[in-house]
């Protein structure tokens, strides 16, 4: 067994990354997506907590988070909002992968895999490269050609707030590199 231990910050900013199990493209489905956008809201007024950042891909995500002072519980929102996504989504007859032995004993699904990745975020530069690689992503995996033509992120957001201007990311003048960030932790 891995010994694997999570970097909890009271108050921090993290960086997570979340998979489907087996890499199913769920979050094609406007249902799905739906599904999630209700999790993370409910999951916020249970525990609360600033969503900064967030894109959905087919298959994965990447949010940014900063949890109220003194607060370390990233570990419980997310088996909440995974936990309530996968029972709306398997009530609506969304697929699931198939699920081994030990799944089916443990009563674990097969939606999510079953950890996800954080990065506690060390300073402001660590926050804004992780801004910009979460926000790239869909160019990255070669979804669109420019940010702006991803309609799953907050990049819009930050837009219109003055953070990021429209044309930011565009891979015809903007190939961008994040060398220097972990990315196959975040893949």
């Amino acid at each position: 067994m891995s010994n694997y231990r999570r970097a909890y910050v009271p108050g921090g900013s993290f960086f997570f990354t979340l998979v489907t199990e087996r890499r199913a493209p769920i979050f094609r489905s406007q249902t799905a997506r739906t599904f999630l956008g209700d999790a993370l809201r409910d999951c916020r007024e249970h525990w609360p907590f600033r969503l900064d950042a967030l894109v959905l891909l087919d298959d994965h995500l990447h949010a940014m988070w900063t949890l109220p002072e003194g607060d370390t519980r990233y570990s419980a929102r997310w088996g909440y909002i995974k936990k309530e996504f996968t029972k709306a989504w398997l009530s609506a007859e969304g697929s699931e992968q198939p699920r081994s032995n030990s799944r089916l004993q443990q009563r674990r699904r097969g939606v999510w895999q079953r950890r996800f990745w954080e990065h506690a975020l060390r300073d402001e530069n660590d926050y804004a490269r992780h801004f910009d690689y979460l926000h790239y992503n869909p160019v990255k995996h070669g979804y669109v050609e420019c940010v702006r033509d991803w309609p799953y992120s907050t990049f819009h957001r930050w837009v219109k707030q003055g953070v990021y201007d429209l044309d930011w990311g565009c891979k015809t003048h903007d190939i961008l590199k994040f060398d220097d960030l972990n990315e196959t932790a975040m893949e």
